[in-house]
């Protein structure tokens, strides 16, 4: 009877390392949720200095450092687009103004791939140069699109209010 238990056990142990490691997420202690359902949401990150809030999906506490992830669950494409890079940045950002340690690396989750980002100085100069060109956006009377993609439209919080909308 002890053998049984002790299979089962060694068993589940196995299926749970396997899932684990489907996730393409490292072992790591979960210090924020705001992705799980039946969850109450988590507090935003907000940086004063950038003008900046955001609640990334987790912070996964790894080797010391605190590191921001971001799960697209539909997502099934091959590389990450542009947007998800920026929206992982901003995340990186906050971590570093909030916890006041640069993370390594951000990690952004499609439905069956991931990818290690490096919060390195080319991608937060490009994340505070789009910071930059939103700012003198919001300033301006009217803003082009900048794409022709329908479904990008259709998902914009602006898209009630924009007289250049695909969807």
């Amino acid at each position: 009877m002890a053998a049984l238990v002790l299979l089962i056990a060694l068993l589940l142990w196995g299926l749970a390392g396997w899932m684990q490691r489907r996730t393409g997420l490292p072992r790591a202690r979960v210090r924020y949720d705001d992705a799980s359902e039946g969850r109450v949401p988590e507090r935003p990150l907000v940086s004063h200095t950038y003008k900046l809030t955001g609640r990334p999906d987790y912070l996964l506490e790894h080797r010391g450092r605190v590191i921001p992830v971001e799960v697209k669950p539909r997502r099934q494409a091959e590389e990450p687009y542009a947007s998800d890079l920026m929206q992982l940045a901003a995340y990186c950002l906050l971590v570093e103004e909030t916890y006041g340690q640069r993370p390594p690396y951000g990690i952004l989750r499609y439905a069956r791939k991931s990818w290690e980002i490096p919060f390195d100085n080319t991608l937060r100069q490009s994340l505070l140069k789009t910071l930059e060109l939103m700012a003198q956006a919001e300033q301006m009377a009217t803003v082009k699109r900048s794409h022709n993609h329908a479904p990008q439209c259709a998902a914009c919080s602006q898209r009630a209010n924009c007289d250049q909308r695909l969807a």
